[in-house]
């Protein structure tokens, strides 16, 4: 804590990435998410790994923030990220500065990574050599719908199909 007792000091890190604005309480998904957390809270890297919840956001009233030494995202860790935390910043930091920042977005089409709910979807019948993919429909709350079905995958569903593929 600072010497005034209203905020907490946190170092910087020499490279990895600072993940913000993610949506309150979501940041143990992020990590979970990551690999980073195991679902009874033990961290699985040696390397610093910092999550701050709850913080007051102008933006969103209310945010997580993740920082992660000497760890970068790759374009899957991004997309899937895009699907739980869709308001989180990137930030990429290298020798103390911040080199590189972006907004995410939830992909506009997604392939592969998503079940559609309806068991009696085209995609879900095993010998069918059918993609699952989806389309965005809305943004707030996060909606896709299926292309085969138009069987609607809401927010909560997409957390926890990403989540139960981690064990």
């Amino acid at each position: 804590m600072s010497g005034n007792g209203r905020s907490l000091l946190v170092r910087k890190i020499q490279s990895g990435i600072v993940l913000d604005h993610i949506p309150a309480g979501r940041g143990p998904i992020v990590l979970r998410l990551l690999g980073l957390l195991k679902e009874e809270g033990s961290v699985v890297r040696d390397g610093t790994v910092v999550l701050l919840m709850n913080a007051p956001s102008r933006k969103l009233g209310r945010k997580d923030v993740v920082k992660i030494e000497n760890r970068f995202l790759s374009k899957d860790e991004l997309q899937r990220l895009a699907l739980v935390a869709p308001t989180t910043t990137v930030n990429v930091i290298r020798d103390w500065k911040v080199v590189e920042k972006f907004k995410l977005t939830p992909p506009k089409v997604v392939r592969g990574v998503l079940t559609c709910p309806n068991p009696r979807c085209i995609s879900r019948i095993s010998r069918e050599p059918i993609t699952p993919t989806f389309e965005l429909v809305q943004e707030h709350p996060l909606t896709y719908r299926c292309v085969y079905c138009d069987e609607l995958l809401e927010e909560g569903e997409i957390m926890r199909q990403l989540l139960s593929r981690l064990g």
